[in-house]
């Protein structure tokens, strides 16, 4: 199996389209017809969620918030009408892995499912003194304590650490944190690279996340 996938959609016939076409290509599927149900449905150990935005009882974005949250970690892909720049940003400020405009392929969902699925820093823990990556079991701890981190959050801080307190150009941030080719503006860099600050700062953390403004950032 390719992975257990949890699938949000509330159009019947889209929704059992993408139920056949992913166990299709290998997926375990999990229907879920709003966002009240995908909150209760994503604790059962999925390894992904295929989240439309346009939802009967939320914006998928808002439900996507309140997984992360809740302390949901696997990847979310985000399925919309919506075309414009904006709308993919927000999506990934909202804590969304990957962002595909309806009409798609799919066979390109199921890529990016898979993609997404297996995309990870080194199998190898990356230590950072205090800080401690299991990429295995996508953990993060900070002495000894869990720290709950996104997908998208998990590679930015691997690519941090694995540079051992060199300069990380933005751009390779960029590289680890998301799809290849996804459009990743400053801002929304910037958002995560925010949170992460704060989250190393609550947990405890002695390390630092320094800034050469306009080429990269160190841990240190």
């Amino acid at each position: 199996m390719s992975g257990h996938v949890l699938v949000v959609e509330d159009d019947h016939r889209l929704r059992n389209v993408l139920l056949r076409g992913l166990r299709e290509e290998g997926f375990e599927t999990t229907p879920a017809q709003d966002g009240a149900a995908a909150l209760r449905l994503a604790v059962a150990g999925v390894d992904a969620v295929v989240l439309d935005i346009g939802l009967p009882d939320a914006d998928g974005r808002d439900v996507c918030q309140a997984l992360r949250a809740n302390g949901f970690d696997r990847p979310v892909i985000f399925l919309t009408a919506r075309h414009h720049l904006t709308d993919r940003l927000s999506g990934f400020s909202a804590g969304g892995d990957d962002y595909l405009a309806k009409p798609f392929h799919l066979a390109e969902l199921a890529a990016r499912l898979r993609a997404a699925v297996k995309r990870s820093p080194p199998a190898s823990p990356v230590t950072g003194g205090e800080v401690v990556l299991d990429a295995v079991r996508h953990t993060c701890t900070v002495r000894g304590v869990p720290l709950s981190l996104t997908p998208t959050e998990f590679r930015i801080l691997a690519a941090l650490l694995a540079a051992a307190g060199d300069l990380v150009p933005r751009r390779d941030l960029v590289r680890a944190g998301w799809p290849e080719g996804a459009q990743v503006s400053d801002n929304t860099l910037d958002q995560y690279l925010t949170r992460l600050r704060r989250r190393l700062r609550e947990a405890g953390s002695a390390l630092t996340l320094g800034t050469s403004r306009g080429v990269g950032h160190r841990l240190s």
